[in-house]
């Protein structure tokens, strides 16, 4: 062991590791454990050369100041205290823990028997005590002090109502881009580099939403399978990026990334993972939070406190009522906004963190921590208001404030141009921004987020390429991922060379995200989805880091990129898409025209009769763009043209008539792409919309 000047009692605040005066202070948190052992490690972290134990305890948080310990030291935890599982307590000093707070990791997990605080090949299982050394397989903390000059770098703050959000795996996104430089590719950098800054900003997106970059490990089932978590939902560190998307700059490597896509406008959000660990249940590795006080930073179960509440299915719940936990996740969130720059954050499975004992609460403690939160509560706030404990389906449950992926829309966008029966009426509470679910509480439509796919689940490809899931390769013999795709082949099972397959796939993809980007709310798209990648009808690519999950670049479809830009473009242009408030039919304008008319393809206003007709298959949306229109940043009304939007879901071409009238453009159509003609009901009276297609229809005059 390497001599070091004895430690100084230092100080309880700021939690982490706190380079200053010369030296660094040391902060823990750890309420039931007897002591905590400082660990320093050579630069290669292979040699252990000191193990100082931290000399003060102050309400529940060791610490010490360590007089010659400079920045880039590399450091670990081990924590003395009871092992005693069937109490709730886990602590095993032979294992090296990762402190919470570290803002840098360096090297990589090795997957190993070391790592459990249990002896693995014992009968009794984790009541067993583990003696082998984990450091050998652990990354090392790293003491390291925010020092990226950000120059002039702003937030873009894009409005609400035009925010575009555009989700993303780092690595997937340019692992094959012969336009990014090798040594960036699936990396930060990569994702700035100028090839993919131009895709994005030509695509016409505000904002990219990072599928999680927090360092996080892979299960060990997943590791002997030969896989890997290449989503990356298993966060083992809450402060430090993971490793393995460093680019050439290193440690800066996020850094630059959000300044280059600031640069460009462009918003970053991050997918967080606060509802559990990568320490997974009972029999789950010793990586942290475990070894540091298990019955703090754990849901456990209140008659058996071996075992863990688990209502995120992922083996353990972070106990966010405990008030250094939440002081976690909130201080870890300021850092990634005052420090790292970034501009919202979704929550995966947000219903676990707003838990109380009585269940999900809109005023639980987490959610309050935000909305009062000087920092946080002025950055985006995206939920997934979902998770498998009891009650966990919130949609429409979080408080203002707070958007929320709407996975209502997906469905029921997806049954109603799939040709089910009664689907119509359900799309058309989407097309509001599902104004049944969120219209309360002062929230206003960009409250739902909408979307056709995500990461989770078919491609928008896949989607109208397959009945059927196809996750053989995860070898789970396709037992895994969701059986209810409501997704349609359009006649042929996979890739064909169809034609009219083909083009009725295309065609439906195109019906897919038109209704997307022309609904209220907030629309996301799926990386991918603008050039046709296909995941081969994997509907659950969580473990496939390769050609299944990477976009296929060489190979994209540039007739529908060329769309989905247009389409995104057309929609920014015109505010009538995207109203702040809701639409109820309730207010008219001076020329009597409805803030929202539904129409049937005869032009009449909608009964409650006709939407009672479980076959009805094809419909109308107008849009008034002079009712209830806000007001711009000059202080005037966003005045917008009328459009009327018809929907045919059906395998019939149909004739439709307009309102009594009504006269327009004809400035949309599916199954004719770039097709534009003239539409007076005056003298033509009729148009044609065709089957299984939509039209919009833009009337500039209004009504004569």
């Amino acid at each position: 062991m390497t001599s070091f000047a004895p430690p100084r009692p230092g100080s309880p605040n700021p939690l982490g590791a706190t380079f200053m005066d010369g030296g660094t202070n040391f902060a823990l948190f750890s309420e039931n454990a007897t002591g905590v052992d400082l660990c320093l490690f050579s630069p290669d972290g292979k040699v252990e050369l000191a193990r100082v134990p931290l000399p003060e305890h102050t309400n529940g948080i060791w610490h010490g100041f360590m007089p010659d310990v400079l920045e880039g030291q590399l450091y670990g935890y081990r924590v003395h205290g009871p092992y005693a599982p069937q109490d709730g307590h886990r602590f095993n000093a032979h294992k090296l823990l990762i402190d919470p707070y570290t803002r840098r990791l360096s090297g990589a997990f090795r997957q190993h028997d070391a790592l459990f605080g249990y002896a693995t090949d014992a009968p009794q299982g984790d009541l067993s005590f583990n003696t082998q050394d984990s450091a050998p397989y652990m990354p090392k903390c790293v003491v390291s002090q925010p020092d990226f000059r950000w120059g002039k770098d702003k937030p873009p703050q894009v409005a609400p109502e035009q925010t575009i959000i555009y989700e993303t795996h780092i690595k997937g996104i340019s692992q094959l881009h012969t336009g990014v430089p090798v040594k960036k590719r699936g990396t930060f950098e990569g994702l700035s580099s100028p090839r993919m800054l131009d895709h994005l900003v030509k695509l016409g997106v505000t904002s990219v939403e990072l599928l999680p970059i927090q360092a996080f490990f892979s299960e060990p089932r997943l590791t002997k399978l030969g896989l890997t978590n290449y989503w990356g939902y298993n966060p083992a560190a809450y402060f430090a990026p993971e490793a393995c998307y460093l680019g050439p700059a290193g440690v800066h490597s996020f850094q630059r990334m959000v300044k280059a896509l600031h640069s460009a406008g462009i918003e970053v959000i991050l997918d967080v993972v606060y509802n559990h660990t990568a320490e997974s249940w009972e029999l789950g590795p010793t990586l942290s939070w475990r070894g540091i006080d298990n019955k703090s930073y754990y849901r456990l179960d209140a008659e058996n406190p071996r075992y863990y509440v688990n209502d995120t299915g992922c083996g353990n719940t972070l106990n966010t009522n405990h008030p250094r936990v939440l002081q976690m996740v909130t201080d870890s969130l300021r850092y990634w906004v005052e420090e790292m720059h970034v501009d919202g954050f979704r929550f995966d499975l947000a219903t676990t963190m707003a838990r109380t004992p009585e269940g999900f609460r809109p005023d639980s403690a987490f959610l309050i921590a935000l909305q009062q939160d000087p920092v946080l509560s002025r950055v985006k706030l995206i939920a997934e208001p979902w998770d498998i404990g009891p009650g966990g389906y919130q949609l429409g449950a979080f408080p203002s404030g707070w958007a929320e992926w709407n996975d209502r829309f997906r469905d029921d966008a997806r049954a109603f141009w799939r040709g089910d029966k009664g689907a119509a009426p359900a799309l058309a509470a989407r097309m509001l921004g599902s104004a049944d679910i969120f219209d309360h509480g002062a929230r206003k439509a960009q409250a739902s987020v909408n979307f056709i796919t995500s990461h989770d689940g078919f491609t928008l490809k896949d989607t109208v390429s397959f009945n059927e899931k196809h996750n053989e390769a995860n070898l789970e013999e396709n037992r895994d991922g969701h059986n209810h795709n409501i997704s349609d082949n359009c006649g042929e099972e996979g890739p064909t060379a169809d034609a009219a397959i083909l083009e009725r796939r295309a065609k439906r993809a195109r019906n897919l995200l038109v209704t997307l980007f022309t609904a209220q709310g907030t629309p996301m798209l799926l990386a991918g989805d603008e050039i046709g990648h296909s995941q081969k009808g994997n509907n659950n690519a969580y473990c496939q880091d390769n050609e299944i999950t990477w976009l296929n670049w060489r190979g994209l479809d540039q007739p529908l990129l060329d769309f989905t830009r247009q389409l995104i473009a057309f929609r920014q242009q015109h505010p009538v898409f995207n109203r702040l408030t809701f639409m109820h039919g309730a207010h008219e304008d001076t020329r009597g025209i409805k803030d929202v008319t539904w129409l049937t393809i005869t032009g009449n206003e909608m009964t409650a009769g006709d939407w009672h007709d479980d076959t009805l298959a094809a419909f109308g949306l107008m849009l008034s763009g002079t009712t209830g229109a806000p007001m711009g940043a000059n202080g005037k009304p966003l005045i917008d043209d009328d459009f009327i939007v018809y929907m045919n879901a059906g395998e019939d071409d149909l004739t439709v008539n307009l309102p009594t009238g009504m006269k327009g453009t004809c400035v949309l159509n599916t199954a004719n792409i770039g097709q534009e003609f003239e539409v007076d009901q005056t003298s033509s009276g009729v148009l044609s919309l065709p089957a299984e297609s939509v039209i919009i229809i833009c009337c500039k005059d209004g009504v004569r």
